[in-house]
């Protein structure tokens, strides 16, 4: 018997872009335990292969729903508004801003210089998030528009492309 349920359903939580942080890691435990493989040893062999595939399950919704960039792509799957390896075209202003961010970083000489580019780019990520905070912590399933959760992906792949860029400057 194969276990197929959405992470939320097995967390059981609403559908989300923003989980209780609290809330997951109290499911987790919760789920942790009723799922544990060493108390279905005296069980069938199927019935011990569901109670690791559940529990596998359990730790790979964890890992997702504690993040939130994985957070909003698991959604966008769930959706069907994004592939698992979709290669997403980001807008040229975009990329030329980040580009210009790049060339800020390789221009650093000292403290202050530093300083003021931390500054501009948490400016920059401020800018990114801010259209879609409303949407991300206020999303409801069913409600919330597909024209809303693209701007969402829009932000998705803009702040993966930027994460990218800045940990390369590190």
């Amino acid at each position: 018997m194969s276990f197929i349920m959405n992470y939320f359903e097995l967390y059981n939580l609403p559908i989300t872009l923003h989980p209780d942080p609290e809330l997951v890691k109290k499911n987790f435990y919760a789920l942790s335990r009723k799922y544990h493989p060493d108390f279905y040893t005296h069980l069938s062999d199927e019935e011990q292969a569901d109670a690791l595939e559940k529990s596998s399950m359990v730790n790979q919704a964890y890992r997702v729903l504690q993040h939130p960039d994985e957070t909003i792509k698991y959604v966008l799957q769930l959706k069907g508004l994004q592939e698992e390896e979709e290669k997403y075209q980001l807008s040229p202003d975009f990329l030329m801003e980040v580009m210009d961010l790049n060339e800020q970083a390789l221009d650093v000489s000292d403290e202050a210089d530093m300083e003021r580019l931390d500054k501009t780019i948490a400016d920059f990520i401020k800018q990114l998030y801010t259209p879609v905070e409303p949407i991300i912590l206020h999303y409801q399933d069913g409600v919330t528009t597909e024209k809303e959760l693209l701007q969402v992906k829009e932000y998705y792949y803009r702040k993966k492309y930027l994460d990218r860029i800045l940990a390369g400057l590190k």
